[in-house]
Parts: C-alpha cells; structure tokens; sequence
C-alpha cells in the first residue's frame, strides 16, 4: 500500500481507493476521515471529494480503520457488513459508566475468588448469537442524538437489546484480575458491552482496558499504514 500510495492521482481517489489505516489511540474516527479529506483537497488542490469509514472505532481503540474514497465510498456497508476481529484486555474488579476507560471507576469489586478456569468457562456463555445491549456512551442515534451526549448530561436512557454474533471468544493470557482475548464477532458488536456483561457473569463488575481490531473479513492490520505514514508517503 505504502508504494501505490506515492503514485495515486487525483483521478484515482475520486474513481475511488480503498485505505487501510491503524487507527492510533485518540484519535475518533471522524477525526481520520476528516484529515485524511483535508490531506487529499490540499494535495491534489480540490473542492469537493467523498471520504467515509467503513466501522466507527472508540477514540481509546486502535487498530484497522478501513477509509474509502470517491466511488468506493459505496462499498462501505457491504465492507461493514463483513466479521471483525479484536484482540484487547478486560480488567475484573471494578465497573466503569461507559464500559471502558473514557470514564473513571464507579464501583469496585473483590475479585481474590475468581480463578482462570472461570474465566475460561464464562467466555463459552458469550459463543454463538447472543442478545446484547449497547453502552449508554455510544454514537448510537435516540430521536436524531447520540446517545453519549444523553448520558454526559446524566440522563436516563432506554437501550433495547439486539442480536449479535460472537463466532470464536478466546482467552489469550491470565493477568487477573486481567486477561487478554481475541474475539471474533459480527457487525454491530460491542466489545465493551461484552467486557461489562462477563464482569457481571462473574457476579463481578469488567470493562474494557484494551482494544485492538486487527481484521474486517478479508482485510488484514498487517496490510495497514498509520496517519503519519499516510501523510509522507502523499507528499512524496
């Protein structure tokens, strides 16, 4: 990607490209389709040209961020569409109101009884299509707003469960009251919902410390290139 980059024309972003980019932490991924837009205006001096992201990732994960531009931009559900996989960490012990470290600790829990082979057997509970609820701190749209707006005004909000798929749940490493997984799961999955249910499986509190996703169906991190790369290979 690094070298077709160097030689793409104008004329090939606006007939469309499709970008694979690790997502570092902080960074929204409005913010990535945002500068990569603007990168792609100033370079190639245009007005207009269509950019998108094909899967929002949380601003504390990184990982692979797919970017399409010009006609590609209508390849992005059906790339939406395909399964993900993450690897990240689930911290035991404490609860957090969005699920991962955005928010600060609001309960806490003793985890000295939780033993590795129970956190091996609550991983097989989360196999197969399961109901899930998403995170009150989520982009997800209530009557035009997103939801995290609602919740950092302290408001109650009412979040309907739906159905995901969760293809493979693997428990990597035991750092308790760490450990580290990879999951492979379907669209619409939300991993940090996933890291609060199994603290609660537990009759415990969880959330989210890590997150990387590293696959959208066929494309690969591996294939990825960061922001600053992005920048140097354009402007070469």
């Amino acid at each position: 990607m690094l070298q077709k980059l160097a030689l793409l024309s104008k004329e090939d972003f606006q007939e469309g490209q499709i970008l694979l980019l690790n997502k570092e932490m902080g960074w929204t991924s409005f913010d990535v389709v945002k500068k990569i837009k603007n990168l792609l205006k100033e370079k190639f001096n245009i007005k207009k040209i269509k950019v998108g992201h094909a899967g929002t990732l949380d601003p504390l994960a990184t990982g692979l961020l797919i970017v399409c531009t010009g006609k590609f931009t209508k390849t992005i559900s059906s790339i939406q569409n395909q399964e993900k996989t993450y690897t990240g960490e689930i911290t035991l012990g404490a609860t957090t109101p969005s699920y991962d470290l955005e928010t600060d600790i609001n309960k806490t829990f003793d985890t000295s009884k939780i033993t590795n082979e129970a956190i091996q057997k609550t991983s097989l509970q989360f196999i197969g299509e399961i109901e899930q609820k998403p995170p009150v701190f989520s982009a997800l749209k209530i009557k035009g707003e997103r939801l995290y707006k609602k919740a950092r005004r302290g408001e109650d909000v009412v979040i309907d469960s739906r159905k995901i798929t969760v293809f493979s749940f693997d428990i990597e490493e035991y750092e308790l009251p760490k450990f580290k997984f990879k999951i492979k799961c379907s669209k619409g999955t939300y991993i940090r919902s996933i890291a609060h249910d199994f603290g609660e499986r537990l009759k415990n509190g969880g959330y989210l410390s890590q997150l990387c996703r590293t696959n959208i169906g066929k494309y690969d991190i591996n294939d990825s290139i960061t922001i600053t790369d992005f920048i140097n290979q354009l402007n070469t």
